[in-house]
This record gives structure tokens, sequence and C-alpha cells, in this order.
């Protein structure tokens, strides 16, 4: 039997047509639907289900008990906490299909999304932003914007290390940032 560059737990169901990257690991009771692409280097936890032609980047992180369905894309780094929850149709009714009609959802390089956030589809997620826990993000999120409650709204600025940025937008990491229309810019 040829060793794959990946690892797949033997629970897990890897369909026809599927891309994962080499140092991927795939843990219990994923699966991973035809046409999906997961980059080089990641990791899915337990209960992990890869829409059809969902794109994952390098690098990401996605812990237990997390769908990623079809129109949401999730670029390098980016982390899914454990239990969040994507959404792929604004209006869903069970007795009118959308036929593959997805509204696209954007995660950004860099963005953590806490545990149990829920992220309605058609919004981007900037680079390095932070969602937190139980956060309902229904509007897009600046890059490095911190953001939190229901709906998410924010409440302050962070790090590319993830440490909360205080009113110079500078890091004790030695980071330091500019605010622009669109979010932060590292100087």
């Amino acid at each position: 039997m040829e060793e794959k560059p990946y690892f797949v737990h033997e629970s897990s169901y890897v369909d026809d047509d599927v891309l994962i990257g080499d140092g991927t690991k795939v843990w219990h009771f994923c699966h991973i639907q035809r046409g999906a692409r997961i980059g080089q280097h990641c990791s899915l936890g337990q209960n992990v289900n890869v829409g059809n032609n969902v794109s994952i980047g390098n690098g990401v992180r996605i812990q237990n008990n997390v769908s990623i369905y079809e129109g949401v894309e999730l670029e390098d780094n980016v982390f899914c906490g454990p239990s969040c929850v994507f959404t792929n149709v604004v209006t869903p009714r069970a007795h009118f299909p959308v036929h593959g009609v997805y509204a696209k959802t954007l995660v950004k390089e860099g963005a953590s999304l806490g545990a149990n956030s829920t992220i309605v589809c058609g919004h981007t997620v900037g680079r390095s932003a932070l969602v937190a826990a139980g956060a309902v993000v229904a509007h897009d999120v600046k890059d490095h914007a911190l953001v939190a409650g229901v709906p998410a709204r924010q409440i302050g600025w962070v790090c590319e290390c993830g440490r909360r940025l205080g009113p110079d937008l500078s890091c004790s990491c030695g980071r330091r940032y500019e605010e622009h229309p669109d979010g932060l810019k590292a100087l």
C-alpha cells in the first residue's frame, strides 16, 4: 500500500476528487466531500465536515465539530475554534432548495474564530481578525478587528500575534499599526 504524505484517520471518509496537502492531519469521524481542496500542514479535529468544492489554505486549524459548507473559503493560517458555525444560504427554506447557489464567505489569512462563534454567509472576516467565542458575525469584519457579542460588534484591535492593542496601536511583540478604512495596516 502506498503511503500518503498526509494522515486520514480510518474512521473518516474522503470522497473522490479531493486534494489534501502534505503534512495535513484529518482526525476521527471527518467527512471531506467531493471537490474539496485542503492545503498543507492543516489539522482537522474530530467530526469536521468539509463540504463540496470548499477551499482551505495552508496551516489552517479546524477544531472539533465544525462544518465548512460549500461557498466558504478559508485562507492560510485560519483558526476555527470548537463548534464554530458557518452558513451558506441567506434565506434557507426546506421546500425551496437553492440548488448550488450559495452566498460566499471569506475568512482571510490569520483570522481566528472563537468557540461557538457563528459566521453568517455573505461576509468577509479580515486578516488577523479575532472573533470572540459565541459571537455572531452578521457584517464584514475589518483586518485586525476584535469583535464580540450578538450581533458581533467591534470592541478593539488585535495584533497579528493575537494580543489586544492599546490606543497607540502598538503591541508588546514590537509590531505597530495605523488605521485604514479596511482595518489596520502594519507600519
